[in-house]
């Protein structure tokens, strides 16, 4: 019962978002600069020890000029927001570490951003664009309450259309949550790799092992779980580690970090490499004939996150791990053609000294097979759009961002 009136709730919310909220404060300001409306969304923190939202700045180019957030931009409510852009929509989920998430969603009007409704939910950890829904999950790290929650909300009316729940037990079957770190639609089923994990430490008795569960959809049916002993999880904490090619393929990245407790302590358990599975087109089961070691090609890189720019090419964040076990706190960008097997370290960044951070999630690809745009935050307060050729593994420093730190990029028409 507790369950159903969640989500009555929540459509209620939605309702009375979409007709009473205010639209004063729906679009940008005008603005100060050309390229500052148009395609492109950038999510930007604000320079500020603690406490700080996003604003949303649209920009006609990502390549060239100047936006700040100075006098321009959307504040978003509250901090840690998540992005997806999906059917010419702009969503902006608030993770709310255990307390209430939201919802909120905008398109493109005049070169600006026009909020269409913005509701409250509970927080959820995962979620993807499926056919013209976005599908949220709640997951639980409890083993005395391993149930997690899902439902759909339709892009086109922006309400709820389904919703359901699933055994966390079931997933790996082992005394272990299994927690998804991402999910992707492939064809008409929903795929879900997952963390196998003992509690919200995260830790796990089974390391080094890779799980993706399959589920029919919309009813979101456990059909299948498959696994693979070569490496370990698949992705990240919300981090997506699946990439679909041009030929139907799927490839899936495992950063071989996963921990356990030895002694008391928590530490990195993960002796499998740091490497990159293949699933062949209409098949649920990882290709056996496929392998790529990340570990060895690369000199002793992971892959933390990537970003698909088509032609079998990807963008990677990588760590070079270190002689005790851990992984260094720089992070490299890299170049990754996963029918080759190659990995090629990108020049013309910033030097690692100079970085604060790189977007982690939600770099943008128009997919024509070489070109990634990332941001990157540098120590002196400056941010920058950066291109990235993964043809040449080269990148050209583009748009100036002023005011805060870069965390996302979209685009919408």
């Amino acid at each position: 019962m507790k369950k159903r009136s969640i989500f009555a709730t929540l459509a209620a919310a939605i309702l009375f978002s979409a007709c009473s909220k205010s639209e004063n404060n729906n679009v940008t300001p005008d603005p100060v600069d050309s390229t500052e409306t148009g395609k492109y969304v950038v999510a930007v923190t604000p320079i500020a020890s603690t406490g700080v939202a996003d604003y949303l700045l649209t920009s006609s180019s990502l390549d060239q000029g100047t936006v700040s957030i100075i006098g321009n931009g959307i504040e978003q409510d509250g901090t840690y927001r998540y992005y997806l852009t999906t059917n010419n929509k702009f969503f902006s989920f608030l993770y709310g570490q255990g307390n209430p998430g939201a919802v909120t969603a905008y398109n493109l009007t005049d070169g600006k951003l026009k909020k269409l409704t913005d509701f409250q939910t509970e927080t959820v950890a995962a979620f993807a664009a499926v056919n013209e829904d976005v599908l949220m999950t709640k997951l639980s790290r409890n083993i005395a309450s391993p149930t997690h929650y899902w439902y759909r909300v339709s892009t086109n009316s922006l309400s709820i259309v389904g919703e359901g729940s699933i055994n966390a037990l079931s997933l790996a079957n082992n005394g272990e949550i299994g927690y998804f770190s991402w999910l992707t639609q492939v064809g008409n089923k929903v795929y879900a790799p997952f963390f196998s994990i003992e509690s919200s430490a995260f830790t796990t008795a089974y390391p080094n092992k890779a799980w993706v569960a399959v589920f029919s959809y919309p009813d979101m049916t456990l059909e299948k779980v498959f696994t693979d002993e070569r490496t370990s999880y698949i992705g990240q904490y919300f981090t997506n580690g699946l990439g679909t090619v041009e030929n139907g393929d799927i490839y899936a990245f495992s950063a071989a970090n996963a921990t356990s407790k030895v002694d008391g302590v928590t530490k990195i358990t993960s002796t499998n490499p740091s490497a990159i599975l293949r699933i062949a087109s209409g098949t649920t089961e990882f290709d056996k004939n496929y392998f790529f070691n990340i570990h060895d090609v690369s000199g002793g890189y992971n892959i933390i996150n990537w970003t698909y720019v088509g032609q079998n090419n990807f963008v990677v964040s990588s760590k070079k791990k270190q002689s005790d076990g851990t992984y260094s706190s720089a992070v490299t960008i890299a170049a990754v053609n996963v029918v080759d097997k190659t990995y090629k370290i990108v020049s013309g960044l910033p030097e690692a000294a100079d970085v604060k951070s790189f977007t982690q999630r939600n770099n943008y690809s128009k997919k024509d097979g070489k070109t990634a745009y990332i941001g990157v935050n540098l120590a002196s307060g400056e941010s920058y759009v950066y291109k990235i050729d993964a043809s040449t593994a080269t990148a050209t420093r583009g748009l100036k961002v002023e005011g805060g730190s870069i965390t996302a990029i979209e685009h919408l028409d």
